[in-house]
């Protein structure tokens, strides 16, 4: 006669579980355990009746096993908090909660179904975005022939589409969908169309190069108030070369209100020549919004101090090779390349064509539809 179990206990009703998950049938679970066939469909009933699984265990200690997820279906039945479950697992209690919330729910939990979706999930490569997508791979590969960039496109979509998951892609799927070989949804030939115009990632953290200009003041002693761009006046500076290194232009663009200003440079881009050029577009405005300058270590910049009597403007140093410190002269730059392309003499330019170019910027960035942008009423003014 088999034993009557006024309430069976955690580890019988584990023990049930684990055997029909196995595939064993109800005769072969009342062979090895002493219950009545009644008490095996309790256990079972709300699972589903008879299961299976296909052996998948976590390869990962920090994952949740197949035992486990039974022990957490089984404790919910019993009405145990997730506190009290993860107590029992020696989990998080977070892990449960989410690992629930996932799955269906208190009331909707089923262990086994939770367990090979978790396989699912796991699986290796996963299809992406934009190769489930026909509509939006096409909407990628269209604004990346108008020559915006990954960012731009990007954030255009969430402008558009909102919410919805499906017309939404970060900037970084695009980058890789360009650059990671296999993946096939964007055509290797489209990366002519990014402003690097590179085939392949530039890997940041390179050696320091020998030498740097006297009295530098590095970026790490910058204000704060540079940081979060609330006061206009600072300003981020650098050069764009031309063919070979022999030409280049600068550019100087306003951290809060994105004014931009080129630099005509006829004469070379030497320390004085660059140093005229800054103090004599500088000079030009108010005194409140002559407050910083940052600029990378090129040696164009080695009369800073000069300069900064010459301006009261105080001039900050990136670190080596870390462009991204001055961000908003970067892709002002990546914009200007469109009609200032490398390869290129940049000497032949007038200050006008600069300032021609300056506009067009302008015109373009507010297509795009960059926010929270003011514009002052003066040339090349974003």
């Amino acid at each position: 006669m088999r034993r009557r179990w006024r309430r069976l206990p955690q580890e019988v009703r584990n023990e049930i579980i684990g055997l029909a998950a196995g595939g064993a049938t109800y005769r072969e679970i009342l062979d090895q355990i002493d219950v009545s066939e009644g008490a095996v469909t309790n256990v079972l009933g709300p699972l589903g009746g008879v299961l299976r699984v296909d052996g998948w265990e976590p390869s990962s200690d920090k994952r949740l096993s197949v035992d486990e997820r039974v022990d957490i279906g089984s404790r919910l039945g019993r009405g145990c908090s997730y506190r009290e479950i993860a107590r029992s697992l020696g989990r998080a209690p977070s892990t449960v909660s989410r690992e629930v919330a996932a799955n269906g729910g208190r009331d909707g939990y089923k262990p086994l179904e939770a367990h090979r979706r978790a396989r699912e999930n796991t699986r290796r490569p996963k299809p992406t975005k934009l190769s489930v997508n026909p509509e939006l791979l096409e909407r990628v590969r269209s604004d990346l022939k108008k020559l915006w960039s990954p960012e731009q496109i990007s954030g255009r979509l969430r402008k558009e589409f909102g919410d919805d998951p499906t017309m939404n892609i970060s900037h970084e799927t695009i980058y890789r969908s360009l650059y990671v070989q296999g993946r096939g949804e964007l055509a290797r030939e489209l990366t002519a169309c990014l402003r690097t115009g590179r085939a392949k990632r530039k890997q940041r953290g390179r050696e320091t190069r020998v030498g740097k200009n006297p009295d530098m003041v590095m970026i790490s002693d910058r204000p704060a108030e540079v940081e979060d761009r609330a006061v206009p006046g600072h300003w981020e500076g650098d050069l764009i070369l031309g063919k070979g290194g022999k030409s280049a232009m600068g550019t100087v663009v306003e951290r809060t209100t994105r004014y931009f200003q080129p630099l005509h440079l006829p004469n070379g881009r030497t320390a004085p020549e660059v140093r005229t050029a800054l103090t004599s577009a500088m000079v030009e405005l108010p005194e409140t919004l002559r407050r910083s300058l940052t600029w990378d270590q090129g040696k164009e910049m080695a009369q800073h101090v000069q300069f900064s009597v010459d301006t009261d403007i105080d001039v900050y140093f990136c670190d080596p090779h870390s462009p991204w410190q001055r961000g908003t002269n970067e892709n002002t730059n990546g914009l200007l390349r469109q009609y200032f392309p490398k390869g290129t003499d940049l000497s032949i330019h007038t200050p006008d064509e600069l300032q021609a170019a300056a506009g067009l910027r302008l015109t373009l960035t507010r297509r795009i539809g960059w926010e929270n942008t003011q514009v002052w009423d003066a040339p090349g003014v974003l």
